[in-house]
């Protein structure tokens, strides 16, 4: 099947602009149905795919600016295949949600989603590091916009200018690594200048130039995430901004950071991946304590998903920072699974919110559950399914993530495990002091609306459904995302087998490993075949010996079979 992804990236925001022009009504039609329209493109997509033949497929590549080396290039495979599809997922539930209420100026309110699910497709689809980078930088501009625009805090535009200051001194650094990227890569290789992706893979820079350029990516990524300790701004930006914009903020941006990791930096950069494999780890690590310690301790709603969301991507940085692919599989299953779960725990904090008096604050709110059960059967859903409850897809991604870090560093793996138990206490408690404990003083319990049903209840099925089969995400996904550390997770072994070389412990050469000679049981006992003349030898000596008997022979000799 052939799907012409420039229609499925440039859908949104044409329909978007197109409401521009419209009355409100219009627009807000036209919006949900360029939401619509790319989850019908995304669903198509993941089940056509071709895991077998897995790589790129349905790539539109274009040469965009020819004296620069810049292609409009596009493509899906196992990488980003299903991040595209909860992408399309969440901003339908987004659009959907914000047409509960009346909004002001909403031509405007539409176009900016429009334009900021289609940078956010861009991101996840660009095969050339200087469209990434372009889209990765696009994606801020509409939420800008929509959180000066349309938030009612007190605080808006001091918080979204310190989101904009943070993230614009890690785009400006990933700026300039991606130029030197592609200048230096065109030295190294005598050809033309390029900014492919697959072109740039075949050129190995030197470790030190890695090593630099690493860091640029790095400190970009991380501040998007965000991951500890750069994330001042988030509480202020999560204060900031309106519900359904946050819903898509923390499901599906933070996630393109992490994405990142595996498209850019580990197959480009392999040796700096391994130099600052330690330093990611204990960058995860950190927080994932840090989150987890103050989403317990917070009160504001807002904040306790906040923070557990820097918790949960701790864990995806474990993964990727694993190196194996054990841990990048993790990742991406994780990187799905939070996006799916942090969305609709925004719009039940929403939900809470209009039933205590607009307060925000759990001390406000408390037996919500008494009136309203099947909104406390979808919040109690949300909440195991966050804290990884065994049987849900959560679990399934934090196991793949622990096995990977269980097997690169150990001691880590061991107090990330803590993580886990924090969530139970961060979860369990958003869900007891809003649904049960007493009724707060202007708390008015009721049940959900069919209208927020139809938004919650499918997403609350996407998440069921995962867990019962998380192996679609897995399966489809495992050749692409096993490639992407390939590099970095043989330059990692490599690396280890030196260090235990080097202080005298016994290791297998990994370079070595398909050469070894191979045992085979038979005849009077064990049997090593030399693998580059089929004879058999001994195990000690090397010597060509007799199969039958045991006894040296001579090389000129035929042994017995």
């Amino acid at each position: 099947m052939t799907l012409h992804l420039s229609i499925f990236l440039w859908l949104p925001a044409a329909l978007g602009v197109l409401g521009l022009f419209l009355p409100g009504k219009a627009a807000r039609l036209l919006a949900a149905l360029g939401a619509l329209g790319a989850l019908g493109y995304a669903i198509t997509a993941v089940v056509d795919y071709d895991r077998d033949q897995g790589g790129l497929q349905y790539v539109t590549d274009r040469t965009w600016i020819s004296e620069l080396g810049i292609h409009y290039k596009l493509g899906l495979d196992g990488l980003n295949l299903f991040l595209v599809l909860l992408t399309t997922v969440l901003f339908l539930a987004a659009v959907l949600w914000s047409m509960r209420k009346p909004i002001e100026r909403e031509q405007h309110y539409w176009l900016h989603m429009g334009i900021g699910q289609s940078a956010v497709l861009g991101a996840l689809m660009a095969q050339d590091l200087a469209l990434f980078v372009a889209f990765f930088d696009l994606m801020l501009i509409p939420f800008f916009f929509l959180t000066a625009g349309w938030s009612t805090a007190e605080n808006r535009i001091p918080a979204v200018m310190k989101l904009v200051i943070y993230t614009l001194v890690g785009s400006l650094l990933m700026l300039v690594a991606a130029i030197a990227t592609a200048v230096l890569s065109k030295d190294a290789a005598g050809g033309e200048l390029t900014f492919v992706l697959s072109d740039l893979a075949q050129t190995q820079l030197g470790e030190g130039t890695q090593n630099w350029i690493f860091l640029c990516f790095a400190a970009a990524f991380l501040v998007k995430m965000p991951a500890f300790p750069v994330h001042g701004w988030m509480p202020d930006g999560y204060r900031a901004m309106p519900l359904p914009v946050l819903a898509v903020f923390s499901g599906v941006l933070s996630k393109v950071a992490a994405y990142g990791f595996l498209r850019i930096v580990t197959p480009l950069f392999p040796d700096a991946a391994v130099n600052f494999q330690t330093l990611m780890l204990l960058i995860a690590l950190a927080s994932i304590l840090y989150g987890s310690a103050l989403a317990f301790t917070t009160t504001d709603t807002r904040l306790i998903l906040g923070y557990s969301s820097l918790a949960q991507l701790g864990f995806i940085l474990l993964g990727v920072f694993a190196l194996n692919p054990q841990g990048a599989q993790g990742a991406i299953l994780q990187s799905v699974n939070h996006g799916l779960v942090v969305a609709p725990a925004f719009f039940l904090v929403a939900l809470a919110s209009e039933r205590a008096g607009g307060s925000e604050d759990i001390r406000d709110m408390g037996g919500l559950a008494f009136r309203a059960p099947v909104m406390a059967t979808v919040f109690l859903i949300v909440a195991l399914a966050n804290l990884a409850m065994p049987g849900s897809a959560n679990f399934v991604g934090e196991f793949f993530i622990l096995l990977g870090v269980f097997k690169a560093k150990l001691v880590i793996a061991c107090i990330a495990f803590a993580g886990v138990a924090l969530a139970s206490v961060y979860s369990l408690r958003l869900f007891i002091r809003v649904m049960h404990n007493r009724t707060g003083a202007d708390t008015d319990s009721r049940e959900m609306t069919v209208r927020d049903g139809l938004v919650l209840v499918p997403l609350i099925l996407a998440i069921v459904a995962l867990a019962f089969y998380p192996q679609l995400a897995l399966q489809k996904g495992e050749k692409d995302v096993t490639g992407a550390v390939a590099t970095a997770f043989e330059r990692s072994d490599a690396d280890e087998f030196a260090k235990q070389s080097a202080s005298g412990e016994g290791a297998e050469d990994p370079t070595q490993a398909a050469n070894a000679p191979r045992p085979q049981s038979g005849g009077s006992g064990q049997i090593v075949i030399d693998p580059n003349t089929g004879q058999p030898v001994d195990p000690n000596t090397g010597q060509p010996i007799d199969p039958s008997t045991g006894q040296p022979v001579s090389p000129a000799q035929e042994p017995t079979p």
